[in-house]
């Protein structure tokens, strides 16, 4: 009995470190956050590199959806990619506590990937092994590396994961060749990849008619480039939304076409179809940092900004490297009035790229909110310098002229802004212009355009401050209802 109460007491107390020892544990800290780092190529071959990557991206995905760590996003981990950096110091700048690091061969139909598990803090050694198998079992490999590194730091897996481990089909050799190349492209978001991933998805389609994860591909690129004014964004849209459609008719556990089609059916005003989406993507992979980003969007617009500010910033945890995710971290902080805290986030993201303009932009914005023109109009102009081409923040500009007493360079904001050559005209971004001279008639005028010719940007008028003034008239809160914003 004795003895029974002296181990007790030194269970409880941990003393000498007995209570590690009694219960398995070595006194390291557990494991809660891990990265993969870009695969090594050792094909020695350049034009494989979209291979790697891409057994990179899919060992994130698996390990995203197998584990309940915190897994660290594609886009930050891709810094590293031929980094001679300690890995202490790799993990400390991505808040993890181990890595994955390792390689990836081709040979013929062959594939080899070698794996090894760091504890990042002591650079110890974990676990290691080596996979092969043929090209057609591509993803039984992926799944079954992401499955062994899960074991090492959970020690089980759930039932649902075994499931999922028993449920992976061959794959087509050819079309997901076409695929890791669409995926490749489609990262580097120029116009001119973003037809390149075009190509390579459809040519993916044509090789494997069923294969889900290529028309998630279309989806995705469609989604991005219908940001783009030079194409008319009900037929973008449209065509999103079949592919994102015909995926998951295909396999519904992607959480990348439920998160497609969630930003597709909130630019299209179907609020309630796209939040749905949104918590069934988050569901499927509470990982998808992708996921939180879109979704924090949704609620800002929705006039929710506590949610969409720990969305944003759970974005930004999965993808701490990520200049779009942490410059939308600034953009929600500033849609929530929070503009001190925008500015300084944004100042965050140049920090890591001096030449990213959504950074400046979202400075430029936060200024002119709190009526530092002087400061925010240099700004909001060195952002639509870097980046030019958006209505949006055309329209930011001008509400600034506007409001700072410039109202000759209002106008000619405007003027801009009514360019017929367009595809669609910016009737919002003409509408806030307006709000910023203090015009209501043709503020409500625009907007009712706006409504009328369903402009994407609509979805911010219940939450930009230029419009306050108007926002008791009758016929803007018609629109509200009309537009069909969630209580």
């Amino acid at each position: 009995m004795m003895l029974l109460i002296v181990v007790a007491l030194l269970v409880a107390f941990n003393s000498g470190g007995w209570r590690d020892r009694l219960l398995g544990h070595d006194g390291e800290p557990q494991i809660g956050s891990l990265a993969v780092l870009p695969l090594a190529n050792l094909s020695r071959d350049p034009e494989q590199d979209y291979f790697a990557d891409g057994m990179t991206e899919a060992l994130i995905t698996d390990l995203a959806k197998t584990t309940n760590l915190r897994v660290i996003s594609r886009t930050s981990v891709m810094h590293y990619k031929g980094t001679q950096k300690p890995l202490p110091e790799i993990a400390r700048e991505l808040h993890v506590d181990a890595v994955v690091e390792g390689s990836v061969q081709r040979s013929g139909n062959r594939v080899r990937i070698t794996a090894q598990l760091i504890r990042a803090g002591t650079d110890q050694h974990l676990w290691a092994d080596s996979y092969e198998r043929d090209l057609r079992d591509i993803l039984g490999l992926q799944n079954e590396v992401a499955h062994a590194i899960t074991q090492q730091v959970e020690g089980r897996l759930s039932q649902r994961n075994e499931t999922r481990r028993e449920s992976v089909r061959s794959v087509n050799p050819e079309a997901y060749e076409a695929y890791l190349k669409g995926r490749y492209y489609w990262n580097k978001r120029d116009r001119a990849s973003l037809e390149k991933s075009l190509s390579y998805f459809n040519e993916a389609i044509a090789k494997d008619p069923n294969y889900a994860l290529a028309y998630a591909g279309l989806a995705d690129v469609y989604v991005v480039i219908g940001s783009d004014w030079a194409t008319a964004p009900k037929d973008v849209n449209e065509k999103a939304k079949a592919a994102a459609q015909k995926a998951l008719a295909i396999d519904d556990s992607l959480v990348e076409p439920h998160t497609s089609l969630a930003s597709i059916y909130h630019n299209e005003w179907n609020w309630q179809g796209a939040e749905r989406e949104f918590k069934r993507a988050l569901e499927l992979e509470p990982n998808y940092a992708t996921a939180h980003h879109w979704y924090s969007i949704y609620l800002a617009t929705a006039g929710r900004f506590d949610e969409t500010v720990k969305e944003a910033k759970k974005a930004a945890e999965l993808d701490p490297l990520s200049l779009i995710i942490s410059a939308s971290l600034g953009d929600r902080l500033n849609e929530a009035r929070r503009y001190e805290d925008a500015a300084d986030q944004c100042r965050k993201t140049l920090d890591m790229d001096p030449n990213f303009g959504l950074a400046y932009l979202c400075i430029g914005i936060s200024y002119v909110n709190e009526g530092h023109f002087k400061e925010g109009i240099p700004e909001l102009q060195k952002g639509i310098e870097l980046l030019p081409g958006s209505p949006y923040f055309m329209g930011q500009l001008g509400i600034a002229y506007a409001l700072s007493g410039d109202r000759a360079r209002a106008r000619e904001v405007l003027s801009k802004l009514k360019n017929p050559s367009q595809t669609q005209l910016p009737n919002y971004s003409i509408a806030v212009v307006y709000a910023g001279l203090a015009d209501k008639e043709q503020t409500i005028f625009w907007l009712k355009k706006g409504y009328e010719e369903r402009n994407e940007d609509m979805i911010y008028m219940k939450i930009e401050p230029v419009l306050d003034p108007i926002r008791p008239d009758p016929r803007f809160q018609d629109l509200i209802r009309r537009v069909g914003f969630p209580p």
